[in-house]
């Protein structure tokens, strides 16, 4: 059984590359999933045992034959908002936008605003006002730096509702749609069936591979499915910029652990259950939290756990995870659970065998 102290700092034993060179991998475009499986739990599943340093390929509704009744199956309930909006400036250029941080109330909007990232050709100025199609009247707080610009939205509707009248699911840039609305199914396809609490602007996605049947399939067996919320920004998407990973700073994002979910979740690591944790995000908080508490406790506030290899794992015992971009954080925590050279070769295996990769892809369990 592994090590259950969580303040432990030593590296595990391996032999980890620093080069950000060393996490790529040559994908054909082709294997980029444009649109998910008819059905959810269809997907493809790659299975990598750690120990037996195997490669199984199975479907995800196999999923149960890999679980055990005293496994608790940790996932992450946020629900993505429909963040993109399309404006218009006074001027008649086009302007669109991606509120960052949906799920934040400022105090006076007016005053504060939220965060968005602004595409135009000419940015618009401060002071200035965009337009929505509904309408919708927004300030423009602050000049746009970066990319991003603070907006004030009317405070005679809640955001979220004007969100949902108008706003566009915020998809990644690897999946493209020519014009918006051009695939509105995407508004069901890119949200996980447990979902419950607004503020993501990306989906967990490998809790996209469950179906409600598939869920009463585990719950049947016995599997604890506990929640956790881990708002994913737009910065799972930000590549690195560093040659030598160390130098990367992870962004935050805000989450919380809700104390039913932290006691069942502290109790089966101090029994030696085993935790399978769905997604990276999931592994971040939770490995986060017990990083900096010695326990895995309740919490709520931000999140820039950044797990890279020669990290030493005290929560996460097996993984579902999606396929990830080369060079990308995400490829460093898989990385750092399985080790480098057992991730790449299954990648190089899923490659061989045409699954399909990123949001829309097929799955790994890494046992």
């Amino acid at each position: 059984m592994k090590s259950r102290d969580c303040l432990e700092s030593d590296p595990a034993p391996s032999s980890p590359g620093y080069s950000l060179e060393d996490y790529d991998y040559p994908l054909p475009e082709s294997l980029i999933a444009q649109k998910p499986c008819s059905r959810r739990e269809s997907s493809r599943l790659l299975v990598l045992d750690r120990a037996g340093k195997r490669v199984q390929h199975r479907r995800f509704d196999d999923l149960a034959r890999f679980l055990d009744p005293r496994d608790v199956l940790v996932v992450n309930d946020t629900r993505v908002v429909p963040a993109r909006l399309h404006g218009t400036k006074e001027t008649g250029g086009h302007v669109e936008m991606l509120v960052l941080e949906p799920f934040k109330k400022p105090e006076s909007e007016a005053r504060d605003g939220y965060r968005c990232l602004i595409k135009s050709s000419k940015h618009p100025k401060e002071g200035s006002v965009i337009l929505l199609g509904n309408g919708a009247r927004l300030t423009v707080l602050s000049p746009v730096r970066d990319g991003m610009a603070r907006i004030a939205f009317p405070d005679t509707v809640p955001l979220s509702d004007l969100l949902e009248e108008v706003g566009e699911v915020p998809l990644p840039p690897y999946i493209r749609r020519d014009r918006p609305g051009d695939f509105p199914e995407d508004v069901a396809d890119y949200q996980t069936v447990y979902a419950q609490r607004p503020g993501a602007v990306a989906a967990p996605t490998a809790g996209l591979h469950f179906s409600l049947p598939l869920l009463g399939e585990l719950d049947r067996l016995g599997v604890t499915r506990v929640p956790v919320t881990l708002h994913v920004g737009y910065g799972t998407f930000s590549p690195i910029r560093v040659e030598d990973i160390r130098l990367h700073r992870m962004h935050a994002e805000f989450a919380e652990i809700p104390p039913g979910s932290a006691e069942i979740i502290e109790r089966a690591r101090r029994e030696g259950r085993r935790i399978v944790g769905v997604g990276t995000t999931v592994v971040r908080i939770l490995e986060w939290v017990c990083h900096r508490f010695g326990a895995v406790l309740p919490f709520s506030g931000y999140c820039d756990h950044y797990i890279i290899p020669g990290y030493r794992f005290h929560v996460i015992d097996a993984m579902v995870t999606n396929f990830h971009l080369p060079k990308s954080t995400l490829l460093l925590l898989v990385s750092a659970f399985a080790g480098r050279d057992r991730i790449l070769e299954a990648y190089r295996e899923a490659v061989r065998a045409s699954y399909r990769f990123f949001s829309y892809g097929d799955a790994m369990l890494i046992l």
